[in-house]
């Protein structure tokens, strides 16, 4: 029997608008604009110029550090510029702008055939990281790096994370009915790198079509276990998955490789599967774009850099004003302001929600109804938290309440009658920490480089 995590909440999965939906190819735009941060990490540095000629899946901005990613060309044509544009997470970004030459030609070796039985674990590593794959659960940390566990931290589990939990989202829903083979390649790359001795695929009974797709899929395979789940957010978190999975609790700071688990998401292995045995990079994904102001709900697979106004203009555009635009899904999602902003390797999902499908109100203050405090499934006080992050706190939030291991499900939010903006006040906190860490940081660095510049000075006088 599957016993479920803490808390969490039933939002109305709304996923009726594309569950039914098959994957599209939407056509190709005219321009892409590509940025230079699409994951966790050091941006990549750009390696081509304005007026440069450029084919689809060319390496255009490279990896700046151990956790950071590769960028590539998503089209052939010309770049038109490399500047700042409007990120759908950073605000404003670098990013390379690529006028569509309509040839679509690949870069000269891609794609390619091979089979990843004969390649060894390091080669797979490196092709995954030249590919630049990244988490796209919408984490969008870099896979090299967290297929790479420390040594003394012994993989035992995988998991494939096919909860997708957040409302609205069909991507991984429509990928295990459509994508089989790809998928069923990614899990045996993985478990090739990792040796874990099992593998659980986890499934929200949501999906009954999904559970059935995978559990023929996979019926050959003895040490994989594809396992319904009850419905509950945030079901996709990683830590409450390997709870429901494993029975194992990650501890407060920790990660899932000191439990002995590694966790992927189902886009993640398609790309892994495209890198491993074709040679393609990650220039594309499969986002859901839904809600109840668009005319035409699908299920896209898209270039990465085509603007989020051209995918709803292939769906048919607005058939009625929309009140709020979301990157994701609307439970952690990012609400934007510009259509112009690009899909990312983390775009799962573009959401134009109606009046009605919007929780709005005005913000007042906490009645300490205790709701949050049940809803939280990671045992936290989110009340405490959001009125410490209000009153610049965040310090006493930090290190007497727990703050960093709020996973901002939003799960408080969504049964807070007071429509506190609960997971608002604890990103503020969170940044301010960092803020503050980061300058004793420096201030460490400087003093130590003060330290070392008189012991260079004192051994030269001596």
């Amino acid at each position: 029997m599957i016993k479920s995590f803490r808390g969490g909440v039933h939002p109305n999965g709304n996923k009726v608008y594309t569950s039914d939906k098959s994957i599209e190819i939407a056509p190709v735009p005219d321009k892409v604009i590509i940025p230079v941060r699409q994951h966790i990490g050091a941006p990549a540095s750009p390696l081509v110029e304005k007026g440069d000629e450029v084919k689809k899946g060319q390496l255009i901005a490279a990896s700046g550090g151990f956790i950071s990613s590769n960028i590539h060309a998503s089209i052939s044509g010309k770049v038109i510029d490399v500047g700042n544009y409007p990120h759908p997470t950073f605000g404003v970004c670098t990013a390379i702008v690529i006028e569509n030459d309509g040839k679509d030609e690949w870069i000269e070796g891609i794609p390619t055939t091979r089979n990843f039985e004969d390649l060894n674990e390091s080669d797979i590593l490196e092709i995954i990281k030249e590919n630049g794959v990244v988490g796209m659960g919408g984490a969008t940390f870099p896979t090299h790096v967290k297929l790479s566990p420390p040594k003394d931290k012994k993989i035992d589990v995988f998991i494939l994370n096919a909860a997708e939990c957040e409302p609205y989202l069909t991507a991984d829903h429509r990928a295990m009915i459509e994508y089989q083979d790809k998928i069923t390649t990614g899990v045996k790359i993985v478990m090739k790198i990792l040796k874990p001795e099992k593998c659980y695929i986890g499934i929200e009974n949501n999906k009954p079509d999904s559970i059935k797709s995978m559990k023929q899929t996979f019926s050959d395979i003895s040490n994989v276990q594809v396992v319904s789940l009850p419905t509950k957010y945030p079901q996709g978190a990683e830590k409450m998955l390997i709870k429901v999975l494993t029975g194992r609790e990650v501890p407060s700071g920790g990660l899932p490789a000191d439990v002995g688990v590694v966790v992927q998401n189902v886009g993640t292995l398609i790309a892994i599967s495209d890198a491993v045995e074709r040679g393609i990079p990650l220039i594309q994904r499969i986002t859901t774009v839904s809600g109840g102001a668009i005319n035409s709900p699908k299920n896209l697979l898209v270039r990465i850099g085509t603007s989020f106004s051209d995918a709803i203009n292939f769906c048919g555009g607005f058939s009625k004003d929309p009140v709020k635009i979301i990157m994701g899904g609307p439970m952690m999602g990012f609400a934007e302001s510009n259509l112009d902003i690009p899909i990312i390797k983390g775009v799962s999902g573009i959401l134009a929600l109606t009046k009605n499908e919007v929780n709005s109100g005005r913000e007042s203050p906490c009645i300490r109804c205790g709701r949050c405090i049940q809803a939280c499934p990671m045992g936290l006080n989110p009340s405490m938290l959001s009125i410490l992050g209000q009153n610049d706190l965040y310090k006493e939030a930090k290190d007497e309440y727990n703050l960093l291991d709020c996973v901002e499900c939003g799960s408080c939010v969504y049964s807070c009658p007071a429509k506190r903006n609960i997971v608002q006040y604890i990103k503020y906190s969170k940044a301010k920490n960092a803020e503050e860490a980061k300058i004793l940081n420096n201030k460490i660095s400087a003093k130590e480089a003060d330290t070392k510049g008189v012991e260079a000075k004192t051994s030269v006088e001596k």
